[in-house]
Order: structure tokens, then sequence, then C-alpha cells
């Protein structure tokens, strides 16, 4: 175990996503998870296999889309995604970004909507519609996830697949602590939700590789068009995450003063401090 790893015992033990399977192949993609480095690729049977330092090997599922492992033992399968199950949906692999922020400060940031209108002007938010209404967010004892609900922000374009603005309505959910689900007004079918989410692999404390990937109801935009609409979406989160100072999560409350907009953020990090998910967070102030 690297020194990156040994303030985060409790991070070890949970999935993280490394890789594409439809990428997988014999020469493997050399990476990282939490400081070690990994290879992924597939055995001369074709199966995942992910390797660590010195050759072990390192436990491995295939799940939406993607390769995941871990550096230790999970205690628990990774997190459930029903819609990933739903007839009729589109799965999209966005594909990774590479982004030089805390994975912890990834997930915060696309917990925040507050931030729509000034980083994503005229496609997830526009000026005069500033105002973040009242939604609840909490931690949810029976699942031990972070929740937000009732949420709801007016958007130019709210997907790919939008013709118009609209009050697009959002819940969003925290599974684990590099992971986050998003559920969002579909338009073309609207007694559904489409789902976003962000899996991010944690390479270093200040450093991550964020996979997106979605289960939409869309039957007409081509693959490429949702593909890179959503990237055009994360690059623009991109160059504020990498110039976001402390560059780590604070998670003492009084680094950072937080609004009436940051209530999922709050909870989320209370969340991280229950469970000792301190692998990219800042403890104390500096």
């Amino acid at each position: 175990m690297t020194d990156d790893t040994a303030s985060a015992q409790a991070m070890t033990d949970e999935w993280y996503p490394v890789g594409l399977i439809s990428q997988l192949d014999k020469t493997g993609r050399q990476t990282a998870l939490m400081g070690e480095p990994i290879v992924v690729a597939h055995d001369a049977d074709g199966q995942a296999l992910v390797t660590g330092h010195n050759g072990r090997r390192l436990p491995v599922k295939l799940r939406y889309g993607h390769v995941w492992s871990s550096l230790g033992t999970p205690k628990k399968d990774i997190f459930a995604i029903p819609e990933a199950d739903q007839p009729g949906r589109r799965f999209v692999d966005v594909g990774v970004v590479r982004v030089r922020c805390s994975p912890l400060r990834a997930v915060e940031n696309f917990l925040d909507i507050a931030h729509f209108p000034f980083v994503h002007t005229d496609v997830l938010g526009a000026e005069p519609h500033t105002e973040v209404l009242n939604y609840t967010a909490e931690i949810r004892p029976d699942v031990d996830e972070v929740w937000a609900t009732e949420v709801k922000f007016y958007q130019p374009q709210a997907s790919k697949s939008a013709s118009g603005g609209i009050t697009t309505e959002y819940m969003y959910r925290v599974p684990a602590p590099t992971c986050s689900v998003l559920y969002k007004t579909c338009p073309p079918r609207p007694t559904e939700w489409d789902v976003i989410t962000l899996f991010v692999q944690p390479l270093a404390e200040d450093l991550c590789d964020v996979w997106p990937w979605m289960a939409l109801f869309d039957d007409e935009t081509a693959m490429t068009d949702l593909i890179h609409f959503q990237q055009m979406i994360f690059l623009q989160d991109r160059s504020i995450l990498e110039n976001q100072v402390p560059r780590l999560l604070p998670l003492d409350p009084g680094m950072e003063i937080p609004t009436r907009a940051d209530l999922t953020s709050i909870a989320y990090r209370r969340w991280l401090k229950r469970h000792n998910y301190t692998y990219g967070a800042q403890l104390v102030a500096r």
C-alpha cells in the first residue's frame, strides 16, 4: 500500500471504475487506483483481468459498461441502478475525462446546481433564472446513501433531445464515495427519468479519471451526439474543478461557508466523515 492510501483505509474496500468493457484488450490499460499502478486487460479466455503492484490480481466486476475493481476486499456488491435493466433505454458510455482535482471534489461538483447558469450558460441554466428553489437533502439510513429530491431548475436545453427550455426536475443520489447518480426529467417520456451517472476513479488524492455513463430514453439522437453533448458539459466543469482552492475537499464545516443551495454538499460531506471516507479530503485548515 502506498503512502497515498495509508490515510484511506475505509475506501480501499470500495469498488471503483477502471475502464470500459468495450475497450478491454490483451495489451491492457495502464492506469492507477488510489496511488497504486494497475493494469486493466483481459486474459487468454477473454475474461476481464485487473492486476496491481507486483502482478497481484485484484477483484473484478463488470457493470454499467465499465470494469470495476478494488485494492481491498469489498464488503458489498456494486450499488444497483434498476434503470440499467429497463427495456427500451439507450446506454451511453461517454468515455473518460482526466481532472486534476480530488475525486471527492468531482462528485461534489456534480451535486451542485447553483453553478448551472454561470458555467453551463444557455444549456443547463441561464440568467436571470439563477435561484435555487427549496429542496430536500438527507442521508437515508435504510440504504446508507445521500439523496436530494424535489430539485427543480429552469434549463434552456436540459438534454440533447430537448427542443426548448423547460423546468427540469432532479433527484441526486450518492451510493458510494466517488459515484453519483442523477435522475432528471426525460423530455421524450415525461413519466420516466433520464439517468446520468458520474463514476470517478481516484488516481491520487488530487487527480482522478471521471467516467460518465447514461441510461436514456432517446430513440432519435445519434450516439455520437449524445456522447459529445455530455462531454461538452463535463469539460465546462473541468476548468472550474481544476481551479478550486483547496484542491482537496474540506470536510471541516468551518473551512468553507455553505449557502442554502449547498444542502446536498453538506449532507455528502457529513456522510463522508461518518464513514471515514477521507481519501481526497482535507480534514483541517492549512
